[in-house]
């Protein structure tokens, strides 16, 4: 099966890049952008509380307003449950919501803790988030890429073959020490022993589609 699961979310986004035969989830309002787009979603997820109401033509899960996931997190979990490793997640960043743009940075680090790997993306922004593991990037990669400790201490961390290295270092949440680093047109790899680490770069979405699908 396509191990690929799209989320689309309820910021809106001007045009969605798909792998093929994914698997796409719609949260809550995130059903209306697909619509007009004229893309069925494969299952509509929510309390639709921003959405105003139901959908009836595609299957749906629908949840109380009063729970303690997003609906953002609630899609991640259905598609869990399906067996989808890889996420793309679509209009879950930005927009007028900065508490949901947190939560979704935080849902990264969820993904990655259930042995999954989950990629938020705005224009030519990608951020993602390891746990316990490597990221690495092809010589063809360039720009700025940023390396953040979100929670606790994440311990013997090495960053290889970028600008700026480190060998086994400690990240903390205090201190951005990873920010604003640079690609240098080699091989290069960030990896952590024991924790979680969030990393943004800039990258193209259909880009990032043809690495998963390869």
């Amino acid at each position: 099966m396509n191990t690929i699961c799209c989320i689309i979310g309820s910021v809106e986004v001007s045009d969605y890049k798909l792998p093929r035969n994914c698997f796409i989830i719609a949260a809550d309002k995130g059903y209306e952008h697909l619509r007009r787009k004229c893309i069925r979603p494969d299952l509509t997820v929510g309390d639709f509380d921003s959405l105003g109401y139901t959908p009836t033509d595609t299957p749906t899960v629908c949840h109380p307003v009063e729970k303690d996931d997003t609906d953002t997190m609630l899609a991640i979990k259905e598609g869990l449950s399906r067996g989808y490793r890889y996420f793309i997640l679509y209009g879950c960043m930005g927009g007028d919501r900065t508490e949901h743009t947190i939560a979704n940075l935080q849902a990264l680090s969820f993904i990655a803790a259930q042995g999954g790997m989950g990629f938020l993306v705005d224009n030519d922004t990608v951020v993602t988030a390891i746990h316990n593991s490597k990221l690495m990037f092809d010589a063809k990669e360039s720009g700025d890429i940023s390396v953040f400790c979100m929670g606790a201490n994440a311990e013997g961390v090495n960053i290889k073959g970028l600008h700026y290295e480190l060998t086994n270092a400690t990240l903390t949440p205090e201190m951005p020490l990873g920010v604003s680093n640079r690609f240098e047109g080699r091989a290069s790899f960030v990896a952590v022993k024991s924790g979680t680490l969030t990393i943004l770069w800039r990258k193209d979405t259909a880009a990032l589609i043809h690495d998963l699908e390869n």
